[in-house]
């Protein structure tokens, strides 16, 4: 191990400590019965751990280049956490996806379900819920007095979510959790370990209740009704959502065009699953197709699971897929949020990859031609390949890598370049539905380019935009989910969440199409560099055993070998 990678590896046990919850995560014993710190103390004590491992990589020479990469990499990301942090970007952490109280819920879907001593850790981070609730509301308060809230859009979400995690929508997620998910010997526990679970779910329901109205009551009379976070604080998220200092005006030029393109292609798509159909009358036909369509939630989860399989299987031709990353589980979440989304295996693997949608409780259609794409990007070659081997390469990257390091614009990018790369592959050969899904897909990624620097830079919409799109107007919430609806064909629930997840979570979105083109232009430089010895599987073998990181780094590091 190089002096770097001592570094890097404390580092994660020091951080695993202070954080249960990334524990929980990875996989690692001892932790699932307690919280983070969430009160302005403990985020303080977070970037002061990142100050001081920090200094202390930038003090070491790397002794070669896969030293080197794991260096820049760690200096990027850590560089960019701190700078949001003393710029007071803490508050934009309150949105409708990543807030604290979501991945508080969320933990629960990651922690062992069965047995005595998981159902006791379940009951007793219950019953511990209350604390980190209140230490989160110390967090947000101060924000607050400091001038500093999220949006009044996703307080008052924020507020919904929590409501139906409550069950507004009728399923109790507390009470689901400890009379239904948790068992011991394949039965719901009993006795007094059903009264301590009983107990914790209570704790946590009142807990959550309080946030909800502490965020309506408090918070959102002082949350800002204009959206739009400015142009500087959308340039730090930008460069930490990407990992790469792009120019923004650029950029919502470039998407304009990108989107133009992708709706061309979808045209000629169109025509070739119905000759002379409009791209609306093709995804007509398909929605009518009894072949292309369900309407059971869980039938379609097993039809994505046996996609995924057979995927796995098909794609060991073109990578070295290690054999505990060839399991992958489609999986249908607990809450109703909209959401889809990736776990990473836990360390050992005990616990394997997982792609979870939480699926609206008014969706009532699932169309395969839509979600052949999203499997791809979700599995294989997408987002499990490429986490779940960066988390088996023990021998090539250090346990930071593995397990802490995340960029977004490298993981998305990927992913979305993943799925164009099946359509290289020959995938929608013979299932031009299939591509035009995917295309949907990526023409919404692309327009969210638009809509996403456009709002929270406040740049006018261009007057000689391509799609004559209310020329020189501003963007603004309903501006966004009009054109949101004019440029991709999800059904409404998941388009609202979508539009708010946009306008809570600035710069994350841009970070797939943005991402997938700084992939694209790594993959051309690479071509050019090795001329005739280029070899497409030998260009993903070198730059998935980088491992993770932002995509300034990583074009550096691809480039010196």
């Amino acid at each position: 191990m190089s002096k770097i990678d001592d570094i890097a590896n404390d580092f994660v046990e020091e951080f695993i400590a202070n954080s249960p919850t990334t524990a929980t995560y990875l996989g690692h014993p001892g932790h699932d019965d307690k919280w983070d710190d969430l009160s302005p103390a403990g985020y303080a004590k977070d970037i002061d751990l990142h100050r001081r491992v920090l200094a202390e990589i930038k003090a070491v020479e790397p002794a070669d280049s896969s030293e080197r990469a794991a260096k820049e990499a760690m200096i990027e990301r850590f560089e960019l956490k701190i700078e949001r942090y003393d710029a007071g970007d803490t508050h934009l952490d309150l949105n409708v996806l990543t807030s604290s109280v979501h991945g508080m819920r969320q933990i629960f879907d990651l922690m062992p379900h069965e047995g005595e001593e998981a159902a006791r850790n379940i009951a007793r981070r219950l019953q511990a819920f209350p604390t980190a609730v209140d230490q989160y509301i110390e967090t947000l308060r101060g924000e607050a007095k400091a001038g500093r809230v999220a949006a009044h859009r996703q307080v008052t979400e924020v507020a919904r979510h929590c409501d139906n995690w409550n069950g507004a929508n009728g399923d109790n997620f507390w009470e689901n959790l400890t009379t239904k998910t948790v068992t011991v010997d394949g039965e719901p526990a009993t006795g007094a370990l059903a009264a301590e679970l009983a107990e914790g779910a209570q704790a946590a329901h009142r807990a959550t209740a309080a946030f909800a109205t502490f965020l309506r009551d408090e918070l959102a009379g002082q949350a800002p009704q204009e959206d739009a976070i400015g142009e500087d604080a959308y340039s730090r998220a930008s460069r930490y959502f990407i990992g790469a200092k792009v120019d923004l005006r650029e950029t919502y030029e470039w998407g304009w065009a990108e989107l133009a393109r992708i709706e061309e292609e979808m045209r000629e798509v169109a025509d070739r699953i119905k000759p002379g159909a409009t791209v609306d009358e093709a995804v007509e036909y398909l929605d009518s197709s009894d072949d292309d369509r369900m309407t059971d939630k869980y039938a379609f989860r097993d039809w994505m699971q046996e996609l995924s399989d057979r995927t796995v299987e098909e794609m060991q031709e073109y990578f070295d897929i290690p054999e505990p990353v060839r399991k992958l589980e489609c999986m249908l979440a607990p809450a109703e949020d909209g959401a889809i989304y990736y776990t990473g295996p836990s360390e050992d693997f005990s616990r394997p990859g997982r792609m979870w949608w939480s699926v609206p409780s008014s969706q009532t259609h699932f169309s395969k031609w839509r979600e052949m794409t999203t499997v791809f990007h979700e599995g294989i070659p997408g987002h499990h390949l490429q986490i779940g081997q960066t988390a088996y390469r023990s021998e090539l990257l250090n346990r930071y890598q593995r397990q802490l390091l995340f960029c977004s614009g490298h993981a998305e990018g990927w992913a979305l370049y993943s799925e164009r790369l099946m359509d290289e592959l020959g995938y929608y050969k013979d299932y031009p539905a299939g591509k035009l899904g995917m295309l949907d897909g990526q023409a919404m990624r692309a327009a969210r380019v638009i809509v996403d620097i456009g709002l929270h830079c406040q740049f006018e919409i261009p007057e000689d935009n391509p799609f004559g799109f209310r020329p020189g107007e501003k963007w603004d919430h309903a501006r966004v989910w009009e054109f949101m609806r004019a440029h991709c064909r999800v059904p409404d629930p998941m388009l609202d969440f979508e539009v708010n997840r946009y306008l809570g979570w600035p710069g994350q979105a841009p970070s797939y199409k943005v991402g997938e083109r700084l992939w694209k232009q790594a993959r051309d430089d690479y071509k050019e560099r090795k001329g005739a010895d280029f070899s497409l599987t030998q260009f993903h073998s070198d730059s998935l055993n980088l491992g993770p990181m932002g995509l300034d780094p990583f074009a550096a590091a691809l480039k010196r070998l």
